[in-house]
C-alpha cells in the first residue's frame, strides 16, 4: 500500500514520530511510505522560528534510519499543504486531528478531478505530561520538551 504522510516537523517530536509510526503500520509489508515535509517558503508561514528545510530532512533521514521500519519511503518537498497529493496514485493518507481537515479537502479535489479518493486514518494527538498536546508551538515556547515533558 502507497501511503502519504505529510508536516513541517521542526522540531521533530513524539507526536510526528506516532503520526510516521503509524503511516508506516498502515503501509505495511511491501508498501511505501512518501513523506511531505514542508520547504522552507511554505513552513515560514508558521508563528514559530523554522530551522531550515535541509536540517530538518536530515534529523527526518535519521529517525527513519534509526527507526529500520523495513519499508520503502520517500522524502518530497511540500511547497502547499497538499503537496503530490492531488496528482498522484496512492491509497491513504495518515493525518494528525489538527490536519484532519486538510485530507477531506484532498478527496474532494481528487473525486473533482476525477481520481479515486484515498482513505483517510486519523491519529489522536500525543499529549505532554500536562494533558495538553504536544506541539511544535509549544517546544518552541519552551514548555515542553519534544517527548512532553513540562519544562520549568
Amino acid at each position: 500500500m502507497r501511503v502519504m504522510v505529510g508536516g513541517t516537523f521542526d522540531p521533530l517530536h513524539d507526536g510526528h514520530k506516532k503520526l510516521i509510526e503509524r503511516s508506516f503500520f498502515i503501509a505495511g509489508p511491501g508498501g511505501h511510505v512518501i513523506i511531505g515535509l514542508s520547504g522552507d517558503e511554505f513552513a515560514n508561514r508558521k508563528l514559530h522560528p523554522i530551522r531550515p528545510y535541509e536540517v530538518r530532512k536530515k534529523e527526518l533521514v535519521d529517525f527513519l534510519e534509526e527507526s529500520n521500519f523495513g519499508l520503502e519511503w520517500s522524502i518530497e518537498m511540500l511547497s502547499d499543504r497538499f503537496g503530490s497529493s492531488l496528482d498522484s496514485d496512492f491509497d491513504a493518507i495518515v493525518v494528525s486531528e489538527e490536519t484532519f481537515p486538510t485530507a477531506i479537502e484532498i478527496n474532494k479535489l481528487r473525486r473533482e478531478k476525477g481520481m479515486k479518493k484515498v482513505n483517510i486514518h486519523q491519529i489522536t494527538c500525543v499529549l505532554a505530561e500536562d494533558g495538553r498536546w504536544i506541539s511544535s508551538t509549544r517546544i518552541w515556547k519552551g514548555e515542553i520538551d519534544s517527548h512532553g515533558k513540562v519544562i520549568g
